[in-house]
């Protein structure tokens, strides 16, 4: 069990489903649930002021799409961690996602066995995708020896390598810059030179390349 209650904040334009991952996180002690909206910019509104641990999000909301809404928190609530919980099963979705620093991507049909487990999961500073969507992430072949070995070779430094786990992990820059101690342009600087030297283009790059190193194995 974690060793703080995290807090949550859900969103979500239907009632129902709003009502039932609410009795779902809430029958778990260790989860609360402090804030709920059923509008894209009333989620952001309460995030911003609540700064919750995890915002549970939609990609179909009115006021703000959950790909807009996931972008503006990274902004106004930087250490929130983001778990989008869709039907949407398409790839342009979750990599646009990916790409905008969620952590957690679940299918809705998957809520009632795996939610609980992304949100811990996420909290801990893992990435969780729901499994029906790992190949549309990754690839089919994510898991082959030669996809696994990508980047193995490069010679990044050790601030390097300590930048890349966190952007991996979901912070913002400006969130890693905080809680390294130091200047945003020098984060910039660090993920630049270490993208270049691992011939990375994106963050879908990044997260498979964590992931083979176990970097996104936490408990």
């Amino acid at each position: 069990m974690l060793a703080k209650n995290l807090d949550i904040v859900l969103a979500d334009d239907h009632p129902v489903v709003l009502a039932g991952i609410k009795s779902l996180v809430m029958s778990h002690d260790d989860l609360r649930v402090v804030g709920e909206a059923k509008d894209g910019r009333i989620a952001l509104e309460m995030a911003t002021e609540l700064k919750p641990d995890i915002v549970v999000l939609d990609i179909s909301m009115p006021g703000l799409k959950g790909t807009v809404l996931a972008e503006k928190l990274r902004g106004s609530c930087p250490d929130c961690k983001l778990v989008v919980l869709t039907v949407h099963e398409d790839r342009g979705y979750l990599r646009q996602l990916l790409e905008t620093g969620v952590s957690g991507y679940l299918l809705k049909r998957s809520a009632t066995e795996d939610l609980v487990k992304a949100l811990r999961i996420v909290a801990a500073g893992g990435i969780y995708i729901d499994p029906e969507m790992t190949s549309k992430a990754f690839g089919e072949n994510a898991q082959d020896a030669s996809i696994l070995r990508s980047g193995e070779g490069a010679d990044l430094s050790a601030r390097e390598m300590e930048v890349l786990r966190l952007l991996a992990e979901g912070y913002s820059n400006k969130a890693v810059a905080a809680r390294l101690n130091i200047a945003v342009k020098t984060i910039e600087t660090y993920k630049a030179r270490a993208f270049e030297k691992l011939g990375f283009q994106n963050r879908v790059e990044l997260i498979r390349y964590a992931a083979s190193r176990g970097w996104l194995d936490k408990p």
